[in-house]
């Protein structure tokens, strides 16, 4: 499989993130370059692109944009998603993550770790979003999907 080497996330027009976002959004960005796989199909018997790819994620008119060039630049292609099937997994992320957050300062590690259990749950249930919404468009592996729901769930954190 082909792999991510570069994203951009276009925060623009976006409230500035809270530290836990912004630390969120690191760790993505980082464990996501540092280890990927995502991969552009064929159509119509024609192989498709090979990369390594660059990534740009913004949402365009209440629209989630993948806009994909290759390593040097140039267009491959673009796809925009609909942000509806997104929306209730984000928010139940945000609940979860904002409760772990705050278990972290005051509860045991016991609790904690029910709370992170919790999160990692939904975390993977976002990536099965993922997956499920670029079928057809790219391929990508769980890990891939994780740090690409977290990048998504950066970007409707202004909405």
């Amino acid at each position: 499989m082909s792999r991510i080497c570069h994203i951009e996330i276009d925060d623009a027009g976006l409230p500035a993130p809270t530290p836990e976002v912004e630390q969120e959004r690191r760790v993505a960005i980082f464990d996501l370059l540092e280890d990927n796989s995502f991969d552009l199909p064929g159509k119509e018997g024609v192989a498709g692109p090979e990369g390594p790819f660059r990534l740009a994620l913004s949402i365009r008119d209440r629209r989630l944009v993948f806009d994909i060039a290759s390593d040097d630049g140039g267009k491959v292609t673009e796809f925009h998603l609909s942000l509806g099937p997104f929306r209730q997994v984000v928010k139940d992320y945000f609940q979860i993550c904002e409760s772990y957050f705050d278990a972290v300062k005051r509860l045991p590690p016991s609790q904690i770790e029910a709370i992170d259990m919790a999160r990692r749950g939904i975390h993977n249930e976002g990536a099965r979003v993922v997956q499920e919404r670029l079928d057809g468009k790219a391929a990508l592996d769980i890990d891939t999907a994780r740090r690409l729901f977290t990048l998504i769930c950066v970007l409707q954190s202004g909405e």
